[in-house]
């Protein structure tokens, strides 16, 4: 099982939810909201081969952490992954766009000058704007939309910029997610949860429910759910080869 896209410093119990992502054997993108929260989310990833921790500056806390730019910059040698970071166009963080945009695209920057990154990137009501920042940093590593909600048209751009997909559960509850999830480049997806921001009947998503996705892109792709799973670990390896690991100064995992 892969989950791309997990917060797991903020589940109620973090130490539990690593337990549980580990005895069920899923590779997990753990990623983090503000810089200042990377050193102890990756902590807890300490010694857990399957689990990478991301450093983030979440769109909707860029206005309140942008001063962590310099920080981001210094840790960013010690991670290949980048998560979660973009843009949110939402009506409550609309006023702040030119701070998002500002934060999104010294973050690109960065990446590029570190010979690029894994990107796990929040796109919400700002698909066009994302693609637009993309394209100025083609440098900038190998973009994954994560919960994409956009157009298929815009699902379309993306694809034909370069851009991977992180898929959940929750995508699959309405006939506009069931739609992009048919139109996607195989070749190109990844499953994920986003708990404990997503839940499922009150309860949020963890790292080893990302498996009833290889069900549900079965059916989207007409293709038997043994393939579907053998595809996504293929996508999974030709991602993770696509640039060495760091060796991180800290000792901690990445």
């Amino acid at each position: 099982m892969i989950d791309f896209h997990c917060h797991l410093d903020l589940y109620p119990d973090p130490g539990a939810a690593v337990r549980r992502a580990v005895e069920a054997r899923v590779y997990v993108l753990s990623v983090t909201t503000t810089p200042k929260a990377w050193r102890g989310t990756s902590a807890l990833a300490e010694g857990c081969g399957r689990i990478r921790t991301a450093l983030g500056l979440h769109p909707q806390l860029a206005h309140e952490r942008h001063r962590e730019l310099s920080l981001f910059e210094g840790l960013l040698p010690e991670t290949r992954y980048v998560g979660e970071v973009g843009l949110d166009g939402t009506p409550g963080f609309r006023a702040h766009a030119a701070v998002q945009r500002r934060v999104f695209e010294a973050v690109l920057t960065m990446s590029a000058r570190q010979g690029g990154r894994v990107l796990s990137i929040h796109s919400r009501r700002a698909g066009d704007e994302v693609l637009d920042c993309l394209r100025r940093h083609p440098g900038a590593g190998t973009p994954i939309l994560h919960w994409f909600s956009g157009t298929v048209a815009q699902l379309r751009r993306a694809t034909d910029q370069g851009c991977w997909f992180s898929v959940g559960p929750l995508m699959t509850r309405s006939a506009s997610g069931r739609a992009l999830l048919r139109e996607l480049p195989r070749n190109r997806v990844l499953t994920e949860t986003d708990g404990p921001f997503a839940e499922d009947g009150g309860r949020p998503l963890r790292p080893e429910d990302a498996g009833t996705m290889v069900a549900a892109l079965a059916t989207a792709w007409n293709m038997e759910e043994e393939a579907v799973a053998d595809r996504l670990l293929g996508n999974l390896r030709r991602l993770s080869d696509s640039m060495p690991e760091p060796v991180p100064r800290s000792g901690l995992a990445t």
